[in-house]
């Protein structure tokens, strides 16, 4: 018996059903397209085997450790490294005992719906995984992890990856993209320029990062051209090493579009370090706004994520550092905020800004009507909290009655941890297949019309929006 229904997430309904099927019968099998997430490079640079179970499954993956955390489960138990240096557990078969006894915490969620899909369909389990069957499970995965089938490259070329996107800052050297262009592998790892550090007062290091930034591209980034054209230089720096895209994850969707001599001053203030919180926001606004200009420039989609507290726990930052699983939704407003800059690029038909979220009240009320107007917004997919069942269906009823389908661009995985990818994708797809099938029972769609929006929405949208 199949660890997973093969009519997981279709409609209840018997005819929806079989609609259903067939449409996503027709999508099943295409190429995932993975323009935005966080795996390591590096995997598919060496090509080494994956270390061990806990490590492929447990601690890189925020949705995961982040529940078990929910339920009293120490970080340091899990393995997440402290920043400190401190001790954490070391034995990965304890790790993934210990994430076996609390499986029953991921059922009904979409860490379950991937975590299943992973272990029938990459490691062929048809039993789910217990507190009984852990060590069975280890061994399994452990001894096929040591396959030449099961090394990174393989398990690409394996999952059908036509194209994955890697997320590096804007001090990296890319050394392991470099050594994946000049090896005799063809798969496509691209990477994507994040510049948050050198943009965000607020982060922490600014000013030695700033001090690195001038020294990585020879500019006198004490001035406010050559800031500028340090970005300029490190985006050029990216393309060459198959960047089509930029990243930029603020607090707020705010920008400003502040005249040069007005821009130069704030800049000037805040390598002071003696800025207000406005004004570190203000000068974070202002960069949306000069990096959507550099976008006009070198044709790079713009991706803004928006509407996060990021680490919000101060007692997980200071002792495990960012991007721990304390990533939490706010309220954003869109409509004030993205205004300056769309009064300065909004109108530029070859320019693509992806708006993600995570207030999902926006869809419908905000960035559907912005996007169903402005020729340069897209709007990215449901995304992190909403990148489930639930969350895929309600972005394409808020959406699609406004701004369309091609005014979206598809489904990204935005993950670091790889087996969960295909998982993932799948689950996109099955969504859209029964989203699809009612417009046609409906009557808003015909059957041909469905089957050609299932192929747009899974790779023809992507290619366009991220330049593929």
């Amino acid at each position: 018996m199949p660890l997973n229904d093969p009519d997981r997430l279709f409609p209840y309904d018997d005819a929806l059903r079989g609609l259903a099927r067939v449409i996503y019968g027709s999508i099943k099998d295409l190429p995932i397209l993975s323009p935005h997430g966080h795996c390591d490079p590096r995997w598919f640079a060496e090509n080494k085997r994956f270390p061990n179970p806990a490590e492929l499954f447990v601690t890189p993956d925020h949705y995961v450790f982040r529940m078990l955390v929910s339920q009293g489960v120490s970080m340091d138990d899990l393995g997440i490294p402290r920043i400190d240096g401190g001790a954490i557990e070391q034995d990965p078969r304890k790790i993934w005992r210990l994430f076996a006894k609390h499986i029953n915490l991921f059922r009904g969620t979409p860490s379950g719906i991937w975590l299943n899909h992973s272990f029938e369909h990459v490691f062929g389990f048809l039993e789910p995984l217990t507190a009984d069957n852990a060590d069975e499970y280890y061994d399994h995965i452990d001894s096929t992890l040591a396959m030449d089938q099961f090394r990174p490259r393989a398990m690409f070329d394996r999952f059908k990856i036509d194209c994955l996107a890697t997320t590096e800052g804007a001090l990296d050297d890319l050394r392991w993209h470099k050594q994946i262009i000049e090896s005799d592998w063809s798969g496509r790892v691209i990477t994507t320029y994040r510049p948050d550090a050198v943009v965000d007062p607020e982060f922490e290091g600014f000013d030695a990062n700033i001090d690195a930034f001038g020294a990585l591209t020879g500019e006198d980034i004490a001035t406010w051209a050559g800031y500028l054209n340090a970005h300029r230089i490190r985006r050029a720096y990216f393309r060459d090493h198959g960047a089509t895209a930029t990243d930029h994850g603020h607090p707020s969707a705010r920008t400003e579009d502040l005249p040069q001599d007005e821009a130069a001053a704030l800049y000037a203030k805040i390598l002071t370090g003696d800025f207000t919180a406005d004004e570190a926001d203000a000068f974070r606004g202002q960069m949306l706004t000069e990096m959507a200009r550099m976008s006009v420039e070198d044709g790079m989609t713009m991706q803004i994520h928006a509407g996060s507290t990021r680490n919000h726990s101060a007692q997980v930052f200071a002792s495990h550092g960012r991007d721990k699983g304390f990533d939490i939704p706010r309220r954003c407003d869109f409509v004030d905020a993205l205004k300056p800059m769309l009064d300065a690029v909004g109108m530029e038909p070859d320019l693509t800004i992806l708006l993600f979220t995570l207030d999902e009240t926006t869809y419908g009320r905000e960035l559907a009507p912005l996007a169903g107007a402005y020729p340069a917004l897209k709007l990215g997919p449901a995304w992190w909290f909403f990148d489930s069942a639930e969350g895929i269906r309600r972005y394409r009823e808020f959406t699609t009655e406004t701004c369309g389908f091609y005014n979206t661009a598809g489904f990204n995985d935005d993950t670091r941890a790889f087996c969960s990818i295909p998982a993932r994708h799948d689950v996109s797809r099955r969504v859209d297949a029964s989203y699809l099938a009612e417009l046609v029972a409906t009557g808003r769609l015909n059957e041909d019309e469905a089957l050609d929006l299932a192929r747009v929405l899974t790779t023809d949208l992507v290619k366009s929006a991220y330049k593929l």
